[in-house]
């Protein structure tokens, strides 16, 4: 059965471009984005894996460890990071796992047997520093991932994790955010000094509290 939101993130060992690594030493207390891609040397992955790399700033200044992983061979690895960064311009400087005995895959349920009965679909998972899965995404092969947007929902689930907001629809660094229907009337201002509108009892919006 595939995690779901608030399932514990399974912890593993494995071999990477990095070395071995045991999962949760690794991210320590940081959140994690782990995403897998179907194989190695194909077309797609290789600017997925180029956009990760260029956005290193972007995930550390979020406190974010990246992973990557897919069935091949960790030789296959070492080698396509050359054509990657040689065709995106980028170093790769986040570890890839060679998953070949499927058992990260099988454990995180990325293989999908109706895709593909021997690799990994396109799976997207941001998992909080209490190693809970916070966000699980999964995209057919023919389609690269939207970074960008990864990146917009870990600014929202730290927002979460840190006040009492959520985000609304098309929400982007900067813009207003709800105040959660658990936070009382009386509890707004103390919680919310920059102000806040009642657009319905129940839709209540307030200027990003961490800006």
């Amino acid at each position: 059965m595939s995690l779901q939101l608030g399932d514990t993130a399974p912890d593993f060992k494995a071999k990477t471009t990095i070395g071995e690594i045991d999962f949760y030493d690794y991210i320590g207390d940081n959140w994690a984005l782990l995403f897998s891609h179907p194989s190695d040397y194909t077309p797609v992955c290789t600017t997925e894996l180029g956009k990760t790399a260029s956005l290193k700033s972007e995930f550390d200044k979020r406190g974010v460890k990246v992973l990557a992983l897919s069935v091949d061979k960790l030789e296959d690895h070492l080698g396509w990071v050359n054509d990657i960064n040689e065709t995106q311009n980028v170093e790769v400087n986040f570890p890839i796992i060679a998953d070949e005995d499927r058992k990260v895959s099988e454990a995180y349920g990325m293989i999908h047997p109706n895709a593909s009965a021997t690799a990994t679909v396109r799976s997207v998972f941001i998992i909080g520093p209490d190693k809970k899965v916070k966000l699980t995404l999964t995209y057919p092969a023919s389609t690269g991932r939207n970074f960008q947007e990864i990146l917009r929902v870990i600014d929202s689930l730290q927002l979460t994790a840190n006040y009492s907001v959520a985000t609304p629809a098309n929400w982007v660094e900067g813009e207003d955010v709800i105040i959660t229907p658990a936070v009382k009337d009386e509890e707004i201002p103390a919680k919310f000094p920059k102000g806040h509108k009642v657009i319905k009892p129940y839709l209540r919006t307030t200027p990003q509290p961490n800006l």
